[in-house]
């Protein structure tokens, strides 16, 4: 029997190139700069990660940098920001402010991404995943929206991945698909409001792909299309899903729509590694090993994702 295909450790693909661009040349430099820790191959990362590539985009004088780690070999420095190790974490710039070594830090992927939207506001690329903050309500409705998958879609996708009877495997599947299919059915439905004052959330008379109809991407996009994107490699590769025609016939085509627009977005295709470092990485959740992950944990004993 072949050795099992170990986990990434590293990005490959635009995600290296992306890492390469923005690293810090100095420990001066480093300490000036904010610091995402990561794992190449986890979902949770890549939302965080992509909001970041959005707001600030990647370059050699980018205020941010990112630091990768083994999430299975957790170093000092990511405790002190998460102390379940749990990534993403987001490391603050050192600021005179506060005591000498006083490290600061953000932990929760979406907690990350809401505060990558207030720390980069305007933001650099002019394109923002919120509406304004004077419209607190259209805000509102894209948080509710990004909880629901959390809850939903998010846990579903483990399930199918993770369970190894075949009558199971049938039954997350077809779970899975019903909250893909939920989803679509929620796109195009925030208030024109949502639009007036848009900071560059504009919605083309003739649709855009995104989630909100817009032509930007948003809280919600970014914070799905980590699992949707591996639904069309880990998912096809491990349980032969063939997502789009799993789908519904009339929500196939807003599917593909949304796909194409989030997946060929730049701030997208900045995080994406090759294809061979996930499903390398997703073979100890397709065959569920043991302590493959605080999340796969949570899965198996019907917990709440941590």
């Amino acid at each position: 029997m072949s050795a099992p295909k170990p986990y990434h450790t590293k990005c490959t693909g635009e995600a290296l190139q992306t890492v390469q661009t923005v690293a810090a040349k100095t420990d001066d430099e480093s300490n000036s700069k904010l610091s995402l820790y990561g794992a190449c191959f986890c979902p949770f990362v890549q939302r965080a990660w992509t909001a970041l590539c959005l707001l600030s985009p990647p370059t050699s004088t980018s205020p941010w940098q990112y630091i990768e780690v083994d999430p299975y070999a957790k170093p000092a420095s990511l405790l002190a920001l998460s102390p379940k190790g749990l990534v993403p974490a987001l490391q603050l710039e050192h600021d005179p402010a506060y005591a000498e070594g006083e490290v600061r830090g953000i932990c929760e992927s979406t907690v990350i991404m809401e505060y990558l939207i207030e720390r980069f506001n305007p933001p650099t690329s002019g394109s923002t995943l919120l509406p304004p903050p004077t419209q607190p309500y259209e805000r509102s409705l894209y948080r509710i929206q990004t909880d629901r998958l959390n809850k939903s879609l998010i846990p579903t996708f483990y399930r199918f991945l993770q369970s190894q009877d075949p009558q199971t495997q049938v039954e997350h599947g077809q779970e899975f698909v019903k909250e893909v299919e939920n989803f679509v059915k929620s796109m195009d439905r925030v208030p024109s409001s949502t639009f007036k004052d848009g900071q560059g959330r504009t919605r083309p008379n003739d649709g855009g792909g995104f989630w909100d109809g817009s032509g930007t991407p948003s809280l919600v996009d970014f914070s799905v299309a980590p699992w949707l994107f591996r639904a069309t490699n880990v998912l096809k590769h491990f349980r032969g899903l063939e997502l789009e025609n799993a789908l519904d016939a009339d929500l196939k085509e807003r599917y593909v729509a949304w796909q194409k627009a989030v997946f060929e977005h730049p701030a997208w295709r900045a995080t994406v590694s090759d294809e061979q470092t996930y499903l390398e990485s997703y073979v100890r959740y397709a065959e569920n090993r043991p302590n493959t992950s605080q999340v796969a944990n949570a899965i198996n004993a019907g917990r709440a994702l941590p």
